[in-house]
């Protein structure tokens, strides 16, 4: 069996605040060691349903350098850095018989989230298929688009409010309950571990329970951006085009990985500061 555990580190136990997000601030370094704790708590998890199993483990956040290698357990393998192709999901092939999605956070403009946004903050919803979807969607999507179900997502209640409306089947562990932006009733992490290694085992197992999120055919796509100097950006790659509203971007893609790719290199440009 072959396994992707993506980690990214908003919904991660304990965590409330980006001065433990964000490498910049001064609580990053207790911010990595309680993501790469997390991360061990699920391989245990997989491990214990199936020694056997092969288990990639991507560094989902921010510069995908945030997991500790050295701490990390020596039976998983890392996928760290940037950039890659399939960003958060770096790894997951049709190969993969499960993904395992670690400290994920709702979308932007849902809450009480803690630190909600979608991408990198200057996304400010996308909508396909009839739904608004944040970084869970977007990656649930991805990866049912090559046959793999999500079979867990851990996170503040919110998130695993928003997996559970996308697939029912999904194990969700909330490890905090959301008060804000940057406010949480929080678990001990040690009871979160607990959880995690627990609900892992279970989700492993289930995992021919649990379909894989399909969003087929072509598909017509909305993003709300930010800034109008992404706008500007955008809406000179080919196909990608201003809509009513002032804030939106549209475009038609002929299948779901297209669509991801694109909503990826939109957000890419919005690191772009004007010159």
């Amino acid at each position: 069996m072959k396994l992707l555990i993506s980690v990214d580190m908003e919904g991660i136990s304990g965590i409330v605040h980006s001065t433990e997000t964000n490498p910049e601030r001064y609580d990053y370094q207790r911010g990595r060691e309680l993501m790469t704790a997390d991360a061990n708590a699920v391989v245990a998890g997989v491990l214990d349903a199936d020694p056997t199993a092969e288990v990639l483990v991507a560094d989902a956040h921010g510069t995908f350098r945030n997991l500790l290698p050295e701490q990390l357990d020596r039976r998983a393998r890392l996928v760290r850095g940037k950039p890659r192709a399939l960003n958060m999901l770096a790894g997951l092939d049709e190969e993969t018989d499960a993904a395992l999605f670690v400290g994920y956070h709702v979308r932007a403009g849902e809450g009480p989230g803690v630190l909600a946004h979608t991408m990198n903050g200057e996304i400010l919803d996308v909508r396909m298929a009839g739904r608004s979807l944040g970084e869970i969607g977007l990656n649930a999507a991805m990866a049912g688009h090559l046959g793999v179900p999500v079979v867990l997502l851990s996170g503040d209640d919110a998130a695993c409010a928003e997996m559970a409306d996308l697939v029912p089947e999904t194990v969700t562990v909330a490890v905090k309950e959301a008060l804000g932006m940057a406010a949480a009733v929080t678990l001990h992490p040690e009871e979160a571990r607990d959880r995690l290694r627990r609900a892992a085992a279970d989700a492993v197992s289930r995992r021919d329970e649990i379909q894989p999120l399909a969003l087929t055919g072509t598909l017509d796509v909305e993003v709300d951006l930010a800034s109008p100097h992404t706008i500007d950006l955008a809406t000179l790659v080919p196909g990608v085009s201003r809509a009513g509203g002032a804030r939106t971007v549209t475009f038609t893609s002929p299948d779901y990985a297209t669509a991801y790719r694109l909503i990826l290199l939109l957000a890419q440009l919005a690191t772009i500061k004007p010159a």
